[in-house]
């Protein structure tokens, strides 16, 4: 069982974000050989998420988000499963966080995509209050678990309902982002919407995959603000996704806007494709809100300047990739799934 009150907690992992806010040669020396192993994880996306994730990691939003439980450490720890994603950096360090932070047990099993981040991130845990070793370890195979949380595709979280159907669970599956525009978007908001939208090569659930924007809406000042992305074609695997999809719209005759780094093309459907962002319009707030209202099961947040009355939530331009400790994935409270669990 955990030995130390919210106020040890909060200086512990307080620590944990100044070091990961200015990172040690070794942590460095991780970020850079990142794509090594993972070509997306290039140095520039690895210390974001681990600086996004430091800045998360302050007193105040701490002991703010600490606050809205009762959490109990003289009980029995129990034994939470943790199957994490590896779309993009430490993606899954918010759930190990949770597992801990409740005082139980963490069985991490990390995806082959990113599994060195998060085992030298917990090694700095535990150099910062040793009582941690004995809360986690990483595992191969999930056993004798009393809980689990699972982040995978559509396609696995059928198997994950087989497997883990019978103990307490949350299964995330595909969602990604959406932003409303207005048309009056300013070049410095459209240009911050760049970030949801490149961060990461749009490999994240909160990177933003379609545009909704009024009936008669010019892309042309939005191609415009966002030109300072164009590095991001020189990146070989994202261009290749450029390439083929361009390739595909061009032999089909599709209608697609391009500006040499993005494509652009009106579909009904949520997810684009890599290099592409999807689009389509509306004709006023009530009926942007009845369509987002409908897909809100497939949205993990919405980026707009808008006074949206939404279940999702709704983050300022730019702010998709920074999300506070209670921004909880799917909107599903996973502090209160694991205090539960916990009693």
């Amino acid at each position: 069982m955990s030995k130390f009150n919210n106020t040890n907690i909060i200086n512990v992992f307080t620590e944990l974000g100044l070091q990961l806010n200015n990172p040690n040669e070794q942590l460095l020396a991780i970020i850079n050989d990142e794509r090594q192993y993972n070509a997306w994880f290039t140095p520039e996306s690895v210390l974001k998420a681990v600086t996004a994730i430091g800045k998360m990691l302050n007193a105040e939003d701490l002991a703010t988000w600490l606050s809205h439980y009762n959490l109990d450490r003289n009980q029995p720890d129990k034994r939470v499963g943790l199957i994490l994603a590896g779309n993009i950096p430490l993606v899954g360090f918010h759930d190990v966080l949770c597992v801990l932070i409740t005082g139980n047990y963490a069985l991490i099993k990390t995806s082959s995509q990113d599994n060195r981040l998060i085992k030298y991130i917990l090694q700095i845990l535990v150099d910062i209050d040793g009582s941690f070793k004995d809360q986690f370890s990483l595992v191969e195979r999930l056993e004798n678990f009393n809980a689990v949380i699972a982040t995978g595709s559509n396609n696995t979280s059928r198997y994950f309902e087989y497997y883990f159907g019978k103990v307490p669970n949350i299964i995330r599956k595909n969602r990604s982002s959406v932003a409303v525009l207005t048309g009056s978007e300013t070049t410095e908001q459209l240009f911050e919407l760049g970030h949801d939208i490149f961060d990461y090569y749009g490999l994240g659930c909160r990177n933003v995959s379609k545009l909704l924007a009024p009936k008669g809406y010019d892309f042309t000042f939005f191609f415009e603000s966002i030109e300072a992305y164009q590095p991001i074609i020189n990146h070989h695997k994202y261009n290749n996704n450029y390439d083929y999809n361009k390739s595909i719209y061009l032999v089909n005759r599709d209608e697609h806007f391009d500006n040499g780094f993005l494509l652009l093309k009106e579909d009904e459907r949520l997810v684009s494709p890599l290099a592409v962002l999807f689009y389509g319009y509306y004709d006023d707030i009530a009926s942007v809100q009845g369509q987002l209202e409908q897909e809100s099961d497939k949205i993990q947040c919405i980026v707009s300047a808008m006074p949206l009355k939404v279940k999702n939530q709704v983050v300022d331009f730019g702010q998709s990739q920074q999300p506070a400790l209670w921004d909880y994935a799917d909107g599903v409270d996973t502090m209160e799934f694991l205090t539960k669990v916990h009693s």
